[in-house]
């Protein structure tokens, strides 16, 4: 193991492309000026000698010749056996991190040692290594120790300017060259400047030992990064095959599972250790890789979780799991609409700890196996929690309101949608409110509730037909020709109203006259409840299902006026892949702002979806106006925010926020996920400044977070 470095080094230097040709898109080996015939299977062979034992290639070391005996070969007489000069070690540094208490400075630097050195001992006592009598050369020592490597750069010069003759020791030079180095590579790692990080790891292998493991994490995940999941199985690999601390070897499974793939991650759960009460070293990880992985699929729908982590997580739930677990299988199923599976898990959470989420899974459900009076009972607890909160309870207050015939509702659940419609001034519940009335024959009613949808959307045309028609049962004519001068060039049917139709016809278009304006579309912010691996997205639609896009329809065989109304349709529905298709036929419309409401509209699709890769490249294919523009960036840079959180990029995670506040469309449940992302990267400065504004404000998660950074703080200290 003590020159295991350096069969790591050459794995680097295989692969690293800018010093050899590597190709960026895969772990193929393609011969380059710098390393000809020389691939990645010697360089993986290398791996295989280190890691089963074999010391591989001694490692090089400075001789000079008078280190060196050569035997003088005389023929006929044998050469004369001389033993070699042992070369002298510069302990001093030891007793500088003994002196210090540094006990991690301490190890690292014998490990460098035994290293160089394969016949040396550490002494038993580092604080008896003799001082070392040049005053000067001790306080360069002191500087390196404290980190102070440019001020020792600077000693160095100063001396070799003033005393003619004096060469620094050829141990401090490169223990110094190896410190900065790590420094580099540490500063190219925080700046997501991934090449460079391979590039520094390539050209100093002393850093790729056990006692780096920090930097070996950082070289693997700058593989990662750089499309080359192989070269970073292999450093994590070499991690695991000889390193021994059981909580880097634990950490090197969770910073893997978050960047590999889960074929790769077993690979590396594969190399576990039993422990001594005989359980497997990485037991927990394996719960919680299956955690991960349902998150990731909760956030992106074109995920699979292999069945074996998805029963991992049901085995968890069944045998006395947190509701958080139940959760997260709720919203995987939910998200490829299995909405049986997704019920059922839903109802398991709420057994487990009834919360907000589960609630608005469960209503999500029930609204759509058309059960939205059993959704609004579930939700009306949870309805002030968050805004999206809000807008699952007014879809299922909407859905209510708009079956046909109406339900027999009590006093009781109208008054009290009634109050919050108002209170939350959702015109879409306000508009199913008017119809509802006009289905009881009470005009008046109905028109009081479609003008107080009209004075919060003014173009909602729905409601607008809505009270035409109203009025015209209140023979309030006035009222009904005003309505029709102001709606005249934007609804036919309105403009036309009071023209003889055929009955059936007339009743067909009442009932379905929220079906052709384009529905409210509301896009819920990213929900971090008590833990920030609970944060994902969910994009809820607060309108109501009409029957017009309910049957199969090729979207190409539609005009584009035709396919832009039933991708709102669909939207509707929840049906988003299909709404994209026929926005996507929209979006050759010849006027520009029907384009534009097709790009807008498949943009929020793809979201739904899940698809925000999708969604920006949607976005930009048609000019938007300034408040649309806003919500769609708001609304992608939420969704890579979250994903990039749950995926344990924490760095990204906070790069992603910084540009969404510039939107200034960040709140304070982002602000939690930011604070979060702050503490992972041990920036407790950072993270106790975002909780204690948060405390202040009255969140409880800020106040959480605070607890959180005193704890980690108060662990680090301990180590």
């Amino acid at each position: 193991m003590r020159f295991a470095y350096i069969a790591i080094s050459a794995a680097l230097l295989a692969s690293a492309y800018l010093l050899g040709g590597m190709n960026r898109t895969s772990d193929s080996w393609t011969p380059g000026n710098a390393m000809t015939g020389t691939g990645v299977q010697q360089a993986a062979a290398s791996f295989d000698r280190m890691t089963t034992g074999s010391t591989g290639v001694a490692p090089k070391t400075d001789r000079t010749a008078d280190e060196v005996e050569i035997a003088q070969v005389t023929v006929g007489q044998p050469a004369p056996v001389t033993p070699p000069t042992r070369p002298k070690v510069d302990e001093s540094a030891l007793r500088y991190f003994a002196r210090k208490g540094d006990t991690a400075r301490l190890q690292a630097e014998i490990s460098r040692l035994r290293a160089l050195y394969p016949d040396w001992t550490p002494p038993e006592d580092p604080m008896a290594i003799p001082v070392n009598a040049d005053r000067e050369l001790e306080r360069m020592w002191q500087l390196y120790s404290e980190s102070r490597y440019a001020e020792v750069r600077k000693a160095i010069a100063d001396r070799e300017l003033a005393e003619s003759g004096w060469t620094p020791p050829a141990d401090l030079l490169d223990r110094l060259s190896v410190a900065e180095a790590r420094a580099q590579l540490t500063n190219a790692s925080d700046l997501n400047q991934y090449d460079t990080v391979v590039r520094i790891g390539a050209e100093t292998p002393s850093l790729l030992t056990c006692s780096e493991v920090d930097v070996l994490w950082r070289v693997a995940e700058a593989f990662a990064r750089t499309e080359r999941p192989g070269r970073a199985r292999d450093a994590y690999l070499y991690v695991l095959n000889n390193c021994n601390v059981p909580s880097e070897r634990l950490a090197t499974v969770q910073k893997a599972s978050t960047l590999l793939p889960a074929t790769m991650v077993e690979d590396l759960l594969a190399r576990e250790r039993p422990g001594p009460d005989g359980t497997m070293e990485f037991d927990a990880i394996r719960d919680d890789l299956a955690r991960n992985l349902v998150a990731e699929g909760d956030n992106d729908a074109t995920i699979t979780v292999p069945p074996q982590y998805l029963g991992r997580v049901e085995r968890l739930v069944e045998s006395g799991g947190s509701a958080s677990d139940a959760l997260l299988l709720g919203w995987y199923y939910l998200r490829r609409n299995d909405m049986a599976a997704a019920e059922t898990w839903f109802r398991k959470a709420r057994g487990i700890e009834d919360s907000a989420s589960a609630s608005q899974g469960l209503a999500l459900t029930l609204i759509d196996r058309k059960e939205p009076k059993e959704a609004e009972e579930v939700m009306y607890r949870w309805r002030d929690g968050s805004k999206d909160a809000q807008q699952t309870y007014f879809a299922a207050t909407a859905n209510l309101l708009a079956i046909s015939p109406p339900l027999p509702l009590t006093e009781e659940v109208l008054a009290r949608i009634a109050s919050e419609t108002i209170s939350g001034r959702d015109a879409q519940t306000a508009q199913q409110f008017g119809w509802y009335a006009r289905e009881l024959k009470q005009h008046k009613t109905a028109a009081d509730w479609f003008t107080t949808a009209l004075s919060w959307k003014p173009d909602d045309e729905p409601s607008a037909y809505g009270l035409a028609l109203s009025r015209n049962e209140l023979n309030d004519e006035t009222g009904v020709a005003e309505i029709q001068r102001q709606w005249a060039d934007r609804s036919e049917r309105i403009a036309r109203l009071g023209e003889t139709e055929p009955q059936e016809e007339k009743a067909t278009r009442e009932k379905e006259a929220a079906a052709v304006a384009r529905p409210a579309v509301r896009t819920a912010p990213a929900a971090v409840e008590t833990a920030p691996r609970a944060a994902t997205s969910r994009t809820t639609q607060g309108a109501v299902r009409q029957r017009g896009c309910s049957f199969t329809v090729d979207p190409r065989s539609l005009s584009p006026a035709v396919a832009l109304a039933r991708g709102w349709c669909l939207m509707d529905m929840n049906r988003p892949l299909e709404a994209a298709r026929a926005f996507e036929v929209a979006l050759a419309a010849p006027g520009v702002k029907e384009r534009e409401d097709a790009a807008y509209g498949q943009s929020l699709a793809y979201l739904r979806a899940g698809l925000t890769s999708k969604a920006a490249v949607s976005a930009a294919r048609a000019p938007q106006g300034t408040e649309r523009i806003v919500e769609l960036q708001s609304a992608i840079l939420r969704d890579r925010a979250v994903a990039s959180f749950n995926a344990g990029r924490n760095r990204d995670t906070i790069l992603i926020l910084d540009q969404l506040s510039q939107l200034g469309t960040e709140q304070q449940d982002l602000m939690v996920l930011k604070g979060y992302a702050y503490l992972n990267l041990n920036r407790f400065i950072d993270a106790r400044r975002i909780f204690q504004a948060l405390a202040e404000a009255g969140n409880r998660e800020g106040a959480k977070g605070l607890v959180e950074v005193r704890r980690a703080q108060f662990k680090g200290n301990q180590n």
